[in-house]
């Protein structure tokens, strides 16, 4: 999103397609984005020179660790790059820089320096969390000083119970349920921006799918149940999961048998259409829709080639715990292998 927001505030048009590094912007005004993420890389040896200054009480050192993260290879070349990488050090080391400069105010608890340093932590946190799940290691890194910490406050004899309570209360909402708000609050806003169908629809669920403008599914009714006679998707829920899919392609020698190759494809595709069928080919011709339910025997036949889902006794190429899965048979002729018992687990 931040990104995206540096393309279009510097005029980006958003037609570039990004489909593999190295590939020539030509006409597309791109400074915008590569100079927002410069800004964000320079900003490193900054932090790096403020962190090292206020732990260590030397100049000498700081000038030290700037000026190695200066002249490092690797954060100039991540910096000069469209890329995730400098956005995700800066918050990373932002939050360091915060939860360091909130220490130095141990003394000056609830004025406003302490408080402004206590917040800065928390959307730092929130930031480095939101460009990716590396974030989760800087977040260990604040809780564990905020534990040691809490940990010191409870065992000083000076304070009362109401003010130990005080500065666990004023963590919880700065380091836990702020940063919560925000993280939520960004996707709230990434939903509603994202609101066009792309490249990468086939990556999300067909209800999400559906509020996609432009999407083929945008607004389409989502059926409760479902059908024999149905054409289908049937897609992975795991993280990056594939849709099924199979295509003309066989199996090469020395795979199993050389039958038709079934795979998980992540994009939307007519070879990732299947068939619902029961498994003797007597349909239902009275109108009413005969459902699929839990423990039914089904047959899947693959739109394209008319081949069933098949599966035997070799083994699977990959994971060889599992026996391979290919397309058998033409036109629904196959034998009983081609035969699913169909399973329904609700969370």
């Amino acid at each position: 999103m931040l990104i995206g927001l540096a393309g279009y505030m510097t005029g980006y048009d958003g037609s570039f397609p990004f489909i593999k590094p190295g590939d020539k912007y030509d006409h597309h005004n791109y400074w915008g984005m590569r100079g927002f993420c410069a800004v964000l890389g320079s900003c490193l040896p900054i932090f790096a020179y403020l962190i090292v200054l206020e732990l260590s009480q030397s100049q000498t050192a700081a000038l030290i660790t700037a000026t190695l993260l200066i002249f490092d290879t690797g954060s100039i070349t991540i910096s000069q790059y469209i890329l995730l990488d400098p956005i995700l050090l800066f918050f990373i080391m932002a939050a360091v820089l915060s939860m360091v400069k909130f220490n130095q105010q141990r003394y000056r608890p609830f004025a406003a320096s302490w408080w402004l340093w206590l917040v800065l932590t928390g959307v730092n946190l929130a930031g480095a969390l939101g460009v990716k799940f590396v974030g989760l290691f800087v977040i260990l890194l604040v809780g564990l000083n905020t534990i040691w910490d809490l940990w010191r406050i409870l065992g000083d004899l000076s304070l009362s119970l109401v003010e130990i309570a005080k500065h666990f209360l004023a963590r919880v909402f700065g380091l836990i349920l702020f940063p919560l708000f925000l993280y939520v609050t960004i996707f709230a806003i990434h939903f509603v921006v994202l609101n066009k169908s792309g490249p990468g629809d086939g990556f999300f669920s067909s209800a999400f799918q559906s509020r996609l403008i432009g999407n083929n599914l945008h607004n389409a009714s989502m059926p409760e149940y479902l059908a024999f006679g149905s054409t289908i998707t049937i897609k992975n829920l795991r993280i990056a999961g594939g849709y099924l899919h199979s295509h003309w392609h066989l199996y090469p020698e020395g795979v199993g048998s050389k039958q038709q190759q079934v795979t998980a494809y992540l994009h939307k595709d007519y070879n990732n259409l299947w068939l619902v069928h029961r498994p003797d080919e007597n349909e239902s011709q009275s109108g009413t829709p005969d459902l699929v339910r839990h423990g039914d025997i089904i047959r899947l036949e693959h739109v394209e080639t008319t081949r069933n889902l098949h599966s035997h006794l070799h083994e699977a190429p990959l994971t060889k715990k599992h026996f391979q899965v290919t397309g058998y048979g033409i036109n629904g002729t196959g034998d009983k292998n081609d035969l699913w018992q169909v399973g329904v687990w609700r969370p």
